[in-house]
């Protein structure tokens, strides 16, 4: 059976523990506060890798993403290849004002070109200056963190692997080469240098090798 008051008692307990505290109060903005890697700041745009896809704007359950591009014609390449048509960015902005912050345009788009930033310093006083246009989110791609290494035990990413495999073949390659000795040379000496060599008598000039090894024969007409 529970006495009467013992929570009252436990409550007040707390308090005067926390009331001999020293309290710890950053000072914003003076101190900046330590967010973690993941947080869910603002979005950050790498437009070298944005197709104009249209992906992100699609999913967008919101409809905050604004896309406008162009068609542009890309000669051949080769002589007699044909000419291609792409898409050129004109215009990528979001309006933050009704973002809700649910990530699925990160995620869906299929070229790495949204990245979480924790960036969060981005108030205004008109909802209209909530629509940050392409500059202003390339801006803050460079204040995207760098992704978490890998767990001890994980996979090898295939681009890393195929990467490494590559280099060390071509170095292994190089080092058979410097260590194999060079070739002798496949040209057989001239018979002269031969008998030369071996100090043998040459044969005069103007005789061929048949009349040089064949003994003369005398008496015959």
């Amino acid at each position: 059976m529970a006495i009467p008051g013992s929570g009252l008692a436990k409550g007040l307990a707390v308090t005067l523990r926390t009331m001999t505290r020293k309290s710890v109060t950053a000072q914003y903005p003076d101190t900046q506060p330590d967010l973690p890697p993941r947080t869910r700041g603002v979005i950050g745009l790498f437009e070298e890798n944005c197709t104009v896809c249209m992906l992100c704007a699609r999913e967008c359950p919101d409809w905050c993403i604004y896309i406008d591009s162009h068609k542009e014609t890309v000669p051949a390449a080769t002589p007699g290849g044909r000419e291609r048509s792409r898409n050129v960015l004109d215009r990528f902005a979001i309006d933050f004002s009704l973002c809700m912050y649910c990530g699925i345009c990160i995620e869906v788009c299929p070229f790495d070109a949204l990245f979480w930033s924790p960036e969060f310093e981005y108030a205004e006083t008109d909802i209209r200056d909530l629509t940050h246009e392409r500059d202003k989110l390339r801006e803050w791609m460079w204040t995207v963190p760098a992704p978490p290494a890998l767990d001890p035990g994980a996979e090898e990413p295939k681009e890393i692997a195929a990467a490494r495999k590559t280099a060390e073949k071509l170095a292994a390659q190089q080092q058979a080469a410097a260590a194999e000795p060079p070739a002798p040379s496949t040209t057989e000496p001239h018979a002269d240098e031969q008998a030369r060599a071996a100090g043998q008598p040459t044969r005069p000039a103007g005789e061929s090798k048949q009349q040089t090894d064949q003994p003369k024969q005398e008496g015959r007409e």
